[in-house]
């Protein structure tokens, strides 16, 4: 039995925030809706990007959703007027998709780095296991990085991660990884409006909830690929609130 056949209708949203994506939104969206997931639905979450990429995917939206006349829409874009980082653009993508019935919230980063392909095998993972969350793992065994990583973006990507692990206590291999899907039930247990991380920061405070609140956590090798278009948006301090934020987190529950 296929992906296809197994989880055909399953809800399923792929939330992906965009800031300045206008050379890459046209072909994620091209591979995002031709995954073979009837139930799919890609939600971009623009932050007001100068370049455009709004107006792209108000373009794509019309083009994608003009053979599906009836029922949900195969695309949608949330337009948001503040630039106040990566989680909260999360939030607020993640909250829309729950209130529109998904069944499962994928994040994934609009620059090409997270291999589309992957989303069914989480999905068959999260429904066969029953976990609320999986991650797409750069660090467990079949996990690799672009070989175009330089050494030192490599050793500070494991340290990050080893860091973060040691203080919060979790068994998580990449637990700073970006490209995961949840549970609905995950998610609104962990209760996206408590979250404090505004930046990259967001998608450790969100594993370590979900853990603390019962939830499950899957993780499976990926191959993570350097972006082709655009520049990274990783800030000196997004870093400083990322190096903050595990301490944080502990002091928070202790």
């Amino acid at each position: 039995m296929t992906d296809h056949e197994a989880y055909d209708g399953i809800p399923v949203t792929v939330v992906m925030p965009t800031y300045n994506e206008a050379g890459n939104l046209p072909r994620m969206a091209e591979a995002v809706l031709g995954l073979p997931l009837d139930g799919l639905h890609l939600k971009i979450v623009d932050d007001s990007s100068p370049d455009g990429t709004g107006r792209i995917a108000e373009e794509l939206a019309e083009k994608y959703n003009a053979d599906r006349p009836a029922g949900r829409p195969r695309m949608s874009v949330l337009h948001r007027t503040a630039k106040d980082g990566l989680g909260r653009a999360y939030v607020a993508g993640m909250g829309a998709a729950l209130a529109e019935g998904a069944a499962y919230v994928v994040q994934m980063d609009a620059d090409g780095s997270h291999p589309v392909e992957a989303v069914p095998r989480m999905l068959r993972t999260a429904v066969d296991s029953g976990a609320g969350l999986v991650v797409g793992s750069r660090y467990v065994e079949g996990g690799a990085l672009d070989e175009e990583w330089g050494v030192h973006r490599v050793l500070l990507s494991r340290f990050a991660n080893h860091y973060v692990r040691a203080v919060l206590g979790t068994e998580i291999r990449d637990i700073t990884a970006g490209f995961n899907l949840w549970s609905a039930r995950t998610l609104r247990d962990v209760d996206l409006a408590t979250l404090g991380s505004a930046g990259y920061g967001f998608q450790v405070e969100l594993k370590y909830e979900a853990v603390r609140a019962g939830h499950r956590a899957v993780e499976i090798p990926i191959r993570f690929e350097e972006r082709t278009e655009g520049v990274s948006k990783m800030s000196l301090r997004t870093q400083l609130e990322s190096a903050v934020l595990p301490i944080r987190l502990r002091l928070k529950h202790w």
